[in-house]
């Protein structure tokens, strides 16, 4: 069973930069889109077909864990690890937030070099 989680608040100030810190290097954006299918997959299913060992994969599967980017159950002997897309959800309303405030400002630009 998958561990009881609070229902995900909107990350702020150091708790974003965490989200994006997690997701800023190759393996663990690489292990996010291999669990972005929907199936949990245990470490060594994750680690098939990498260079990485399976110690270096569970590194990185707990700095993703702790962003809360992923869950993890234990079947058995096996760890499985499951994809949460509240922060990919938080971090895409962030963007668009900061894509807004860009959009504005170019247009208040766009309008003074015009007049």
């Amino acid at each position: 069973m998958l561990r009881k989680q609070a229902k995900p608040r909107p990350a702020r100030g150091p708790a974003r930069a965490l989200l994006f810190a997690a997701l800023g290097d190759e393996t663990r954006l690489a292990l996010v889109t291999r669990l972005g299918s929907g199936q949990a997959a245990s470490i060594t299913q994750l680690a098939a077909g990498s260079r990485l060992t399976r110690q270096a994969i569970t590194k990185h599967l707990r700095v993703l864990e702790q962003a809360g980017f992923v869950r993890c159950r234990r079947e058995g002997r096996e760890s499985l690890f499951a994809l949460d897309p509240g922060p990919i959800e938080q971090m895409q309303d962030y963007l668009g937030f900061v894509s807004r405030q860009w959009d504005e400002a170019l247009g208040r630009l766009k309008a003074f070099v015009e007049d």
